[in-house]
């Protein structure tokens, strides 16, 4: 494992305990076991065939008895167990964590990047992930720090309180190279993720943005024609009736057409005044 500095060899080989029953929330639909016997026990005979039904129908009596956490704490635990990633099906938050920050951090960097479409939001959907682990593996960080000096406290006399808590830090980091060693690899490798999908969604963003003003400049010429072409004193049928970018193509609204003539006029006569100011 990635945290661990001490291989996982010379486990005892005494029987294994058996393990309590998994907590589910309310909302998931237990998973019953088939009484049906599959191609193991067909070709294993008659008396295989009856043992696995046998057992699978006690398996689903025991599962009836199963109501769930109980306390509060196991209650806060299941309700966390199951928070997954829609497309991956990946769990983000750990039960330890809180997944309302989760929510406020990922929403917070939707509302600064504003992704439009699929492949945007992806990627933002990345920078959130990505960011949130190099926030939990700075606090693993901190943790075996706290973890390393709480052990310590009773194993190093120096009659100074910051004395021993530095003495303390100091032994830790000693005893824990490794594991800080693959935290710092970690870390890195996740920053270098992040400044990758950053970098590639902003070119994303820069090319849509310049079709976008592409085409806002050709809908904003058609509708200034269209205007022109609505003079006063014409008869009906010289004037034409609304324009709707649509019939040309565009996916913009009316109103996002005119909120770019006026931006364009301004700038226009931004320009203007700039000229003469020099002049």
């Amino acid at each position: 494992m990635l945290f661990l500095s001490f291989p996982l060899t010379n486990f005892p080989t005494s029987p294994a305990s058996r393990f309590p029953h998994a907590c589910y929330s309310e909302g998931m639909n237990p998973i019953s076991e088939s009484t049906v016997p599959n191609g193991l026990d067909r070709a294993a005979g008659p008396a295989t065939i009856d043992r696995a039904s046998k057992r699978a129908a006690a398996n689903k009596a025991n599962a009836q008895h199963s109501t769930g956490p109980r306390t509060e704490t196991g209650k806060q635990r299941s309700s966390l167990n199951a928070y997954r990633h829609g497309l991956t099906g990946q769990t983000l938050v750990l039960p330890t964590e809180d997944v309302a920050a989760y929510q406020r951090h990922s929403q917070a960097l939707l509302d600064e990047y504003l992704p439009n479409g699929a492949t945007e939001i992806q990627l933002v959907q990345s920078l959130t992930d990505t960011s949130w682990r190099m926030h939990r593996a700075a606090a693993v960080e901190t943790n075996l720090f706290t973890l390393g000096i709480t052990e310590m406290e009773n194993r190093i006399r120096a009659n100074h309180p910051e004395a021993e808590a530095a003495l303390a830090m100091a032994a830790t980091f000693r005893d824990n190279v490794r594991a800080f060693s693959n935290i710092s690899v970690y870390s890195q490798r996740l920053s270098r993720q992040f400044e990758r999908t950053l970098n590639q969604l902003r070119q994303i963003q820069a090319e849509r943005r310049a079709a976008e003003e592409r085409q806002l400049g050709q809908a904003a010429k058609i509708m200034k024609m269209h205007k022109q072409a609505k003079l006063p004193g014409a008869s009906a049928a010289c004037n034409p009736s609304p324009y709707n970018p649509a019939d040309d193509g565009f996916v913009f609204s009316t109103d996002q057409i005119e909120t770019f003539l006026r931006r364009q006029n301004r700038r226009e006569q931004a320009n203007s005044h700039d000229f003469y100011s020099c002049a």
